[in-house]
C-alpha cells in the first residue's frame, strides 16, 4: 500500500476541527504545504468545514476526515480501522481530543485566594475553583476518563501496524498528547484511575496521559514510537468557555495580558497553544527526553516560545497503569464485538 503523495508527512488530530486541534491543523498546513492530514472528529459537519478551510490555506495538502468518538469503543475501533485502510504509516499522532463540562464555580474559594498564595495556581488552571461533572458512558466506563485518556491508548494501540518501523524501516512515529496544567498527582490515584470518587476527573485524566506517555515509551521507543506530551497553557477555546461567558473571559483579559509577566502559560489563544505542539513536529523524537513535558508560552508581549519541563514519574508506576489500561480493555473487547 502506497501512500498517494509519497513521503509526505502524514499527520493525525483528534479533535482537529475546532480549538487548539484545528490551530494545530491551520499551523501544520502552513508549515508543511504538501502535508497528509487527517481529522479525526466526532461530528462530520463540523469536520468538513474545517477540511475545506484548510484546504484554502494549501491546496496541495491532502486534508482527510474520519468520524471518531472517544467515549466509544465501537468508534475507536471502527475509525483505527478506516485509518489504517487510508495511511500506510502515521507520522505524527496527536491525541488531542478532549472534555471538561463544569456545573459551577466556588466563588466564595475564588475570592478568598484572592487573598492567599494559591492565587497564581487558581487562575492558571481553575483548581479548586471549579465543580466538575461526569457520568457513565454507554461502555459502562467514566465518560472524562475515557474521551480524554482510555479512548485514545485503546486507538494507538489499534494503530501499531501503522506506527513507528513495523512497515517501513527505519521510520519513526511521535505519540503527542495534550496534556493541561491542571494535570496534578494529588487528583490521581492507581487505585482509582477512572476517578469514581473524586472530585476533579479532568485533572485525573491529564496527569495520567502524562503517566501513560512515559510509559509508552520505555515499551514502544525499540519499534522507533516515541511519546510525549504537551501542555497548551491557558486557551480561550470552548473548554474555558463552559466554565464561563465569552463576556467575561473578554474582562479578563487586561489581567491575563499583565499576569504574562510571571504566568507565562497565560497563551490565551489556540494559536499560541499549539505551539509546541508544532514545535514537536520538526524534531527527531530519538533525541527528546521521554520524561519531559513541552508547554506552550507567551512573552509579555505575546510571543510564543516552548518550555520543557522535567517530569517525576516513576517507570514501575507507568508500567502498572498501562497494565490495568491493558487489562479494562481485554474486558471490555468481548461486548463491543458482541454489539458488532
Amino acid at each position: 500500500m502506497e501512500d498517494k503523495l509519497g513521503q509526505e508527512k502524514v499527520a493525525l488530530i483528534t479533535g482537529g476541527n475546532s480549538g487548539i486541534g484545528f490551530a494545530l491543523a491551520q499551523r501544520l498546513v502552513t508549515a508543511y504545504p504538501k502535508i497528509r492530514l487527517c481529522l479525526a472528529c466526532r461530528n462530520e459537519d463540523r469536520a468538513t468545514n474545517a477540511a475545506e478551510a484548510l484546504k484554502k490555506i494549501s491546496s496541495l495538502a491532502d486534508i482527510q476526515i474520519v468520524i471518531l468518538d472517544t467515549s466509544s469503543m465501537h468508534s475507536v475501533y471502527t475509525a483505527a480501522s478506516v485509518i489504517k485502510n487510508k495511511y500506510s504509516h502515521i507520522d505524527l499522532l496527536y491525541l488531542n481530543a478532549g472534555m471538561m463540562v463544569i456545573s459551577g464555580v466556588d466563588w466564595k474559594y475564588v475570592l478568598t485566594s484572592f487573598l492567599s498564595s494559591r492565587f497564581i495556581r487558581v487562575f492558571a488552571t481553575g483548581e479548586g475553583a471549579l465543580k466538575h461533572m461526569d457520568w457513565i458512558t454507554n461502555d459502562g466506563l467514566q465518560a472524562v476518563f475515557q474521551t480524554n485518556l482510555f479512548g485514545h491508548y485503546v486507538l494507538l494501540k489499534e494503530l501499531d501496524s501503522v506506527l513507528g518501523n513495523s512497515l517501513c524501516g527505519d521510520s519513526s512515529s511521535q505519540i503527542i498528547w495534550t496534556s493541561s496544567n491542571a494535570a496534578q498527582a494529588t487528583h490521581y490515584s492507581i487505585d482509582d484511575i477512572q476517578h469514581v470518587k473524586g472530585k476533579n476527573p479532568y485533572s485525573s485524566s491529564k496527569y495520567a496521559t502524562d503517566i501513560v506517555s512515559v510509559g509508552l515509551n520505555a515499551r514502544m521507543n525499540q519499534q522507533g514510537i516515541y511519546s510525549h506530551s504537551v501542555c497548551p497553557g491557558l486557551v480561550e477555546t470552548n473548554l474555558v468557555y463552559g466554565v464561563l461567558p465569552n463576556w467575561f473571559w473578554k474582562l479578563l483579559l487586561p489581567i491575563i495580558l499583565m499576569m504574562r509577566l510571571i504566568v507565562p502559560s497565560l497563551t490565551t489563544s489556540a494559536y499560541n497553544g499549539a505551539e509546541a505542539l508544532v514545535w514537536l513536529s520538526s524534531q527527531d523524537p530519538k533525541y527528546l527526553d521521554p520524561q519531559t513535558k513541552f508547554r506552550s508560552h507567551v512573552n509579555v508581549f505575546g510571543k510564543p516560545y516552548v518550555k520543557d519541563e522535567k517530569m517525576k514519574i516513576d517507570s514501575d508506576q507507568a508500567e502498572e497503569l498501562l497494565l490495568k489500561l491493558d487489562k479494562l480493555e481485554r474486558s471490555l473487547l468481548n461486548n463491543v464485538e458482541k454489539k458488532q
